[in-house]
């Protein structure tokens, strides 16, 4: 059988807060149509310069942790050269460096092989643009 590419854009509203937003139900909606019960690659793709996609536990605190994490390593204060937007914008252009912007998971049998407590998630700290675009596409 050949290979089969089949993308997505899914449109997220992460609201006016910083957000870690679980992807994972998304990614598996997705995968019931395109994988067809294949195994293969799912690319997710976040084309923000203020955002990313992390695969981490969700729901017990972790995503919260995260955020303190991100606030300690950027903290949203004027140091930053990047100064447009509200005051320490410049920190979530950053965060694609230490966040990226694409996670690339396995698929066995059409399913997304993620661990017990593994999600899919948004992460995204720039709280001046709320709508976010990810691309999820499969290769397989």
């Amino acid at each position: 059988m050949p290979d089969v590419f089949t993308t997505q854009v899914l449109r997220v509203t992460t609201g006016s807060s910083e957000t870690v937003f679980d992807l994972t139900r998304d990614c598996e909606r997705f995968l019931q149509e395109a994988a067809g019960g294949r195994d293969g690659l799912l690319n997710v793709f976040v084309p923000h310069a203020t955002a990313g996609i992390a695969v981490l536990e969700t729901g017990a605190g972790s995503d919260d942790d995260l955020l303190a994490a991100l606030h300690t390593l950027l903290p949203a204060d004027d140091r930053w050269q990047h100064r447009h937007g509200s005051p320490g914008h410049g920190r979530d252009h950053v965060l694609p460096a230490l966040v990226p912007p694409h996670a690339t998971l396995p698929v066995v049998a059409g399913r997304l092989e993620l661990g017990t407590w593994q999600s899919v998630c948004l992460v995204d700290t720039n709280k001046d643009n709320p709508q976010r675009q990810v691309r999820l596409s499969f290769l397989g």
